[in-house]
């Protein structure tokens, strides 16, 4: 537990935090001595935090002036617009009550048309004080004419369409419009409106009047405009005042760093010189045991440079007591005996581990006695001579510890190194290899090859050759011999019996490999005879594919063509029911024939509408259906089909409610949405309850327009829904199906949306009711590129 906070530094020296405090010291001594110095020091040291500091707070406090002021500034605009629309709401209330109660007792105009009692009674409001003097009022009658007004322009006879933009709601709703922005002659302004209804049959011969308290922007801001400019101005006096400020201290502080520059300059380039030299100069005070260091010096030994001294103690704490004594080096000084210092010794680094530094010093004699001189840093060669003899002792063990056989020769063939293998395969004793015995000699000693061939070698030209050889034991060996470059020569065996014996087998699995090699030519000639099958059969279909169009294309005209015939027919069918039904040429006389005739004519017309929507699906299917795509208005569009429906709605008490905005457009085609429409909202109706509920919704999403029809019916099942929009389909069968329709609305609704390159989608949940989403782009884009997103539906 002793050496629970150890840990060893890059060279394998261990130390522990014992080396961390002494690390700790040797900075303190450098601190307190800059603490205690003089204090431009100080000064100096917090310039560069100064720097940084000052422009900083003069901007953050230029910042939070100017916003609390501009804060400041939009609370006082917001207080006196709503002064302002209080102001208006008051009065315009104010002076409709006053109006009310005149006209109820004096008609406010005769057969010509004057309307001066109601100027009159302004004109005395205003003389009161009830009225305020920059406040505007006009007087309309039931055409929105003004008859009487209290304004700087003039207004009378005017209409208030032409004098008033956007003021619609005001003109409909009065009061309960509430204070509006309007344009007043294209000048921004707020209005407020009152209505005056007639209460008797006096006034009511006058018709109503409406009341107009307005006032425009510029008038209503125009004090707090002036103090707007104020406090601009002032705030950039201040600004102007502080950035010169600050200009002139950065201007002061940079000649400042210029001098300090200046007289740093060469000492820093003593200090570059020094540390490329990997050396450092020191300056040791005998008398009163100071030692000043270079920051080359610091650098080396990895301790935070100071411009400072260091204590005897301190220096002496780092030096290794094996190789030098401080004190006794100083004794020796002192006493005359020691003039030169040439000494090789060891400094702990800051990271622990020991710096291998020579010293070389001489005796200064200047007042006081210094020991000045500098140090090498001498590590590098010290760890070289280490590193070459670990090489040595590694290189050594691992050519031992490989599997091959390894034998080095001098250029005089002399047996340089050899290890264990070299001896097991020659089959010589291991006290027979010695360092120094001649090849010659070891030659005739050496275990005679079964069987020996050199083996071709791209580098014949530089001396390698390579042998194969089979011991007499029956294992085979790789043998290559190659040059040194000062003329020795290395050989090194390779044990390949394992390869050997699997070329045998190789040479057996490519007999294997040619057999199968036959079998595969065999089945590629039978592949290519499907092949030409698969073509055949390729081409049938394409035909048969093309004589499936043309067949397809024959029932669309066909399907048109006997539509225009039955259309025909069924018109004058229910025509002529309509006729007797309504008794033109009198009565029926059996109410059995008013019911029969009744549904005569409802069937003509189911039957009218089947076949209207299967022209319009062959037509769509022919390619014959054309788009006029217009601007259209959809608000109106809508609410025009929602009455076509709300009849049915109404017989099963179902509620139908929108959510569109009034200025909802579209670039569609009007025939074309509408139909779609009747036909969603048709369906809607038809599967939903008694008590149901309807939404339909319009808005625009990403340059889309997004129509939703949301229901409360029965639903869809799951496995129905991939079905639905195809011509003919339907979610019940002929045997359960307990609503009638032909099943082509959701198909023509979906292809009208996809001629928009829009898209239909449908989402339906049993028992709970169905979302259907049709998507249609406001500008033409390539077919098959518009997709409804996940969140449609939502």
């Amino acid at each position: 537990m002793a050496n629970t906070d150890a840990y060893r530094a890059p060279n394998g020296v261990r130390y522990t935090s014992e080396r961390q405090s002494q690390r700790k010291r040797f900075k303190l001594s450098g601190y307190v001595y800059l603490l205690s110095g003089p204090a431009y020091r100080k000064l100096l040291s917090l310039e560069p935090l100064l720097r940084r500091v000052v422009p900083v707070l003069i901007i953050a406090f230029l910042i939070i002036l100017a916003g609390a002021r501009m804060l400041s500034l939009l609370n006082q605009r917001d207080e006196i617009e709503s002064d302002a629309r209080h102001e208006m709401a008051l009065t315009a209330a104010h002076v409709a009550s006053k109006l009310q109660k005149q006209i109820e007792s004096v008609p406010p105009a005769d057969s010509d048309g004057d309307y001066s009692s109601i100027q009159n009674l302004l004109v005395e409001l205003r003389s009161q004080g009830l009225i305020n003097a920059g406040l505007e009022l006009a007087i309309l009658d039931e055409n929105s004419k003004i008859v009487a007004a209290l304004s700087s322009r003039q207004l009378l006879g005017i209409q208030a369409e032409t004098l008033f933009t956007e003021a619609q709601p005001l003109l409909m709703f009065g009061s309960r419009a509430g204070v509006l922005p309007v344009k007043y002659r294209s000048e921004a302004a707020f209005a407020a409106a009152e209505k005056v209804e007639p209460q008797n049959v006096q006034a009511a011969a006058a018709g109503a009047f409406s009341v107009i308290a307005f006032n425009t922007e510029k008038v209503i801001f125009k004090d707090w405009r002036q103090v707007l400019s104020l406090n601009i101005t002032l705030f950039a006096a201040t600004a102007g005042v502080l950035l010169a400020i600050l200009y002139a201290y950065f201007s002061q502080a940079a000649r400042a760093r210029d001098a300090d520059d200046f007289s740093h300059q060469i000492q820093r380039r003593i200090d570059l010189a020094l540390a490329r030299g990997r050396c450092g100069l020191w300056d040791w005070d005998m008398a009163r045991g100071r030692m000043y260091w270079s920051r080359s010096m610091y650098e080396m030994l990895g301790y935070e440079a100071v411009d400072s001294v260091l204590s005897f103690g301190d220096v002496a704490a780092i030096v290794n007591p094996v190789d030098g004594d401080l004190y006794e080096i100083a004794t020796q000084v002192m006493s005359g005996e020691l003039r030169q210092v040439d000494k090789v010794l060891r400094m702990r680094h800051a990271d622990g581990y020991w710096v291998w530094m020579r010293v070389r010093a001489e005796i200064a004699n200047e007042g006081d006695v210094h020991l000045v001189g500098i140090a090498f840093d001498v590590s590098e060669q010290h760890r070289f001579a280490q590193a070459t003899a670990e090489a040595d002792l590694r290189i050594r063990e691992a050519i031992e510890s490989i599997s091959e056989a390894f034998v080095l020769w001098d250029a005089e063939s002399r047996l340089v190194m050899s290890n264990g293998k070299y001896n097991e395969y020659a089959g010589l004793p291991a006290t027979a290899l010695k360092a120094g015995v001649t090849r010659e000699d070891i030659q005739p000693l050496l275990r005679p090859a079964a069987f020996e061939r050199r083996m071709a070698n791209e580098n014949d030209r530089s001396g390698a050759q390579t042998f194969e050889r089979q011991l007499g034991d029956g294992r085979w060996l790789q043998v290559n011999e190659r040059r040194t470059q000062d003329g020795g020569l290395v050989s090194v065996g390779t044990d390949i019996t394992q390869l050997k014996l699997h070329q045998e087998r190789l040479v057996d699995s490519e007999r294997r490999l040619m057999a199968t090699i036959q079998d595969l030519s065999l089945a590629r000639k039978a592949e290519k005879d499907r092949v030409r099958e698969l073509s055949e059969l390729a081409s049938k279909y394409a035909t048969e594919k093309e004589r499936a169009e043309s067949a397809n294309r024959a029932k669309s005209e066909f399907l048109a063509n006997m539509s225009h015939e039955l259309r025909t027919p069924l018109n004058a069918i229910i025509g002529f029911s309509e006729m007797i039904s309504a008794g033109t040429f009198g009565p029926l006389g059996s109410e059995r024939y008013a019911e029969y005739i009744h549904d005569i004519h409802t069937s003509g017309n189911y039957l009218l509408n089947v076949i209207n929507d299967i022209l319009d699906m062959s037509k769509i299917e022919a390619g014959h259906f054309s788009l006029d795509r217009e601007e259209i208005d959809l608000y109106p569009l809508i609410e025009e089909t929602v009455r076509v429906i709300s009849l049915q709605a109404e017989q099963k008490h179902i509620a139908v409610e929108t959510s569109i905005a009034d200025t909802i457009t579209a670039s569609a085609d009007r025939r074309a949405i509408k139909q779609v429409l009747i036909n969603l909202l048709s369906n809607a109706v038809k599967f939903t309850g008694d008590g149901g509920r309807i939404l339909v919704r319009a808005r625009k999403t990403n340059g889309a327009l997004i129509l939703t029809i949301k229901d409360t019916g029965c639903g869809i099942p799951r496995d129905a829904l991939k079905k639905l929009g195809h011509p003919f389909e339907q979610v019940e069968n002929q045997f359960t199906k307990t609503h009638t329709g032909s099943g082509l609305g959701l198909a023509i609704s979906r292809s009208l949306a996809e001629l928009h390159n829009g898209a239909l989608r449908i989402c339906s949940t049993e028992g709970v009711g169905t979302i259907v989403s049709v998507r249609i782009p406001d500008r033409v884009v390539p077919a098959g590129t518009n997709q409804i997103s996940n969140d449609v539906a939502a």
